[in-house]
């Protein structure tokens, strides 16, 4: 299935601008800082290869969350993953001239991208314990599993906190109160947030969104999850075109990113300079196997229906590559080919100085691309693979790309805005 939200749109019909970032990670907050440390000479990763080791993450960089969740009670009753998205939230709102506008923030349109958060460790351990010991005897463990659930599991239903979860207490925070929808499916829902907001402002069905992620890597459940499915990337860190001779692997990152998407009327009507504007997103899903080039064929059908007027010659490109493969192997390779479309790809992987943010991943792109349009520029090089060319030009238009470790592939087109 391949869907595009966009491109080539009547007229008259509005232009989605980005008007807001809010982003949160192992680098610290906030675009400017992000900008300073992946487009400037001195700045670095920041990994953590003890905590969690065999498994190095990028832990999260040290956030007051008081200065967006300013009720203590709130703040209690919210996990980590909770509040980095409430507070990037936050962020994006604050940059767009929204926060604490009571008028804009009730047109103001939610959507999240989410999987599940912190799973209760001390719950799972009393169920397991419970278990064990109700098997000795054999035979008497009875009802013993039901009546653990029914005293140790919290109101969520779950031994996690719902998905949905994150939304609604964006909502109370930060008085967003329009519709509020949650995506769940791993990078794809976060390729679909935003291809849902596009889709909505273009066809008139709404002018204002917030829409975006948040992941927290600094967890044993998700260590546990991801490295069953054979994900994760064991040992000393390595940028992720440098991992796939080795096997392949993600190392995960804590990252908040939320964007306010913006029909360019309803921006120049409240005097909000864009960042730049999304031309278009698309997305599908394409049969995986090592020896097939479905995703290749997918990715390249996208590209078709982003691509009219898109110039020859050198092009930024923001890749969401995980570094698992096949997936970060197919994806090189179509990159590969974009030479012969006459394109000259300048790659940036930057989950190898973010980590890899799953949920979060895509919208952190699209940021950073924001970022880099808005300042005519692009970010160096993220390693020394000889992946990553130069690219001395101004940013008029950058990729973001967005395969998922697993399934699904995304493409987004972001460009300069007009303000006239």
């Amino acid at each position: 299935m391949t869907r595009n939200s966009g491109q080539n749109r009547a007229s008259g019909e509005p232009e989605v601008w980005i008007t807001g970032l809010g982003l949160i990670s192992s680098l610290g907050e906030g675009g400017g800082a992000h900008w300073a440390l992946l487009a400037g000479d001195e700045g670095d990763r920041v990994v953590d290869e003890t905590s969690f080791a065999p498994y190095p993450v990028h832990p999260l960089g040290d956030i007051d969350f008081s200065a967006q969740i300013e009720r203590k009670g709130d703040l209690r009753q919210m996990g980590p993953w909770q509040r980095i998205g409430v507070y990037a939230a936050g962020l994006a709102l604050e940059d767009a001239g929204i926060a604490g506008r009571q008028e804009q923030l009730d047109e103001t349109q939610l959507i999240v991208a989410a999987g599940n958060g912190e799973r209760d460790e001390a719950a799972d351990g009393a169920v397991l314990k419970a278990l064990t010991d109700a098997a000795r005897p054999r035979g008497a463990s009875g009802g013993v599993l039901n009546k653990t659930l029914q005293t140790t599991l919290r109101p969520t239903l779950y031994l996690a906190e719902l998905s949905n979860l994150l939304a609604g207490n964006i909502s109370i925070v930060h008085g967003v109160s329009g519709s509020s929808r949650t995506y769940k499916g791993e990078e794809m829902a976060g390729v679909s947030a935003v291809e849902d907001a596009v889709r909505r402002i273009v066809n008139a069905q709404g002018q204002l969104f917030l829409v975006g992620g948040a992941f927290n890597a600094e967890r044993a459940d998700l260590t546990l999850a991801f490295e069953l499915s054979g994900a994760l990337w064991h040992g000393p860190f390595k940028s992720v075109w440098e991992r796939a001779g080795e096997g392949g692997g993600f190392v995960m990152g804590s990252l908040g990113a939320f964007l306010v998407l913006e029909a360019d009327t309803h921006a120049r009507a409240r005097g909000q300079k864009p960042y730049a504007k999304i031309a278009g997103v698309a997305s599908g899903r394409s049969k995986r196997s090592r020896n097939d080039d479905g995703a290749v064929r997918s990715v390249d059908a996208l590209l078709d229906g982003l691509a009219l007027g898109l110039d020859e010659g050198p092009l930024g490109v923001l890749s969401g590559a995980s570094g698992v493969e096949p997936a970060t192997g197919d994806e090189l390779s179509w990159l590969d080919g974009l030479e012969n479309r006459g394109i000259a790809p300048a790659i940036r992987a930057y989950g190898t100085m973010l980590g890899h943010s799953v949920e979060a991943h895509f919208p952190a792109g699209l940021a950073l691309a924001a970022l880099a349009v808005s300042r005519n520029g692009f970010f160096r090089p993220f390693d020394n693979s000889g992946r990553e060319r130069s690219f001395e030009r101004q940013a008029e238009r950058i990729l973001v790309t967005g395969w998922g470790h697993w399934r699904g592939e995304g493409l987004a087109l972001v460009e300069t805005a007009g303000t006239h």
